[in-house]
């Protein structure tokens, strides 16, 4: 184990942890700092660093949430969207309505561009943007249909907030959907995936960024990040139910989704208690 991660080995994982945060606003900060600096390179890092898989996983993401995507009616919230390429990928069936939110503002800037070059596959229509912290979302109780997060979840200050919000903004029936990295097994591919994310991928990251404590810092918050089994069982004790994982690409990535309780469900389990 490297050395920074055995310093927090024994710390409730709580939310990220970048080095020298002392608070969750810090960390928030520290975060958003961070990918504001690696914005202009995002997309190539993520190609590159991913070996393409990047587009794999968000199509299996599309896939899987299609039901959902083909609704006319369904309005849905990618959050913590980077530069908008899971948000251009679910709007591709081009019924539901698609909204992205991020708090770094140039990823945004660059979400917008892309949008606007691809309105054709969105039924015509741009994708809206906004600037919005996934810990205090600008949106109602009930707003949303569906709440997707790709890669980005794993960097929130507090995961239990991060559940709760969305929970809050998700209307009764609604999904979440979060893909995150995950840690391998112990066995040889998991030991060579460690080994390219921990040394290869932030040597490679840091010459074509220009910033090597961004890529160091991705190993280290998948390191920490809860396992499958953990995150689920937040999900569960913050009130998701239909709580469920699949991991793809020898368990390096997995989608959680989980569902808000619908209001008769709801009422139904408050008769019985």
């Amino acid at each position: 184990m490297p050395e920074t991660d055995a310093k927090f080995a024994d710390l409730p994982v709580t939310g990220t942890l970048p080095e020298g945060a002392t608070s969750e606003s810090d960390a928030s900060s520290k975060v958003r700092e961070m990918f504001t600096q690696i914005a202009p390179r995002y997309d190539l890092l993520n190609h590159v660093l991913s070996l393409e898989l990047d587009r794999v996983w968000r199509y299996r993401v599309t896939r899987r949430l299609a039901p959902i995507l083909n609704r006319a009616d369904a309005l849905v919230l990618d959050l913590c969207c980077g530069t908008g390429d899971l948000a251009l990928s679910l709007a591709r069936p081009g019924k539901a309505r698609i909204i992205g939110a991020d708090f770094a503002h140039p990823m945004l800037v660059r979400a917008i561009e892309k949008s606007a070059q691809q309105v054709s596959g969105n039924g015509g229509r741009r994708i809206p943007f906004l600037e919005a912290d996934a810990l205090g979302l600008p949106f109602a109780d009930a707003s949303f249909d569906l709440v997707t997060t790709a890669f980005g979840f794993r960097n929130l200050a507090n995961y239990d907030s991060g559940l709760r919000e969305i929970h809050r903004v998700l209307k009764p029936g609604g999904t979440l959907a979060i893909l995150e990295f995950t840690e391998p097994p112990d066995h040889f591919f998991g030991d060579v995936y460690r080994w390219y994310f921990c040394n290869v991928l932030p040597r490679i990251g840091g010459l074509l960024s220009g910033d090597t404590a961004a890529y160091k810092y991705l190993p280290k918050s998948v390191s920490r990040f809860l396992r499958p089994d953990a995150l689920s069982a937040l999900m569960a004790s913050v009130g998701y139910t239909s709580v469920e994982f699949t991991t793809y690409t020898f368990c390096t990535v997995c989608l959680h989704l989980g569902k808000k309780l619908t209001q008769r469900t709801q009422r139904t389990q408050r008769k019985s208690k």
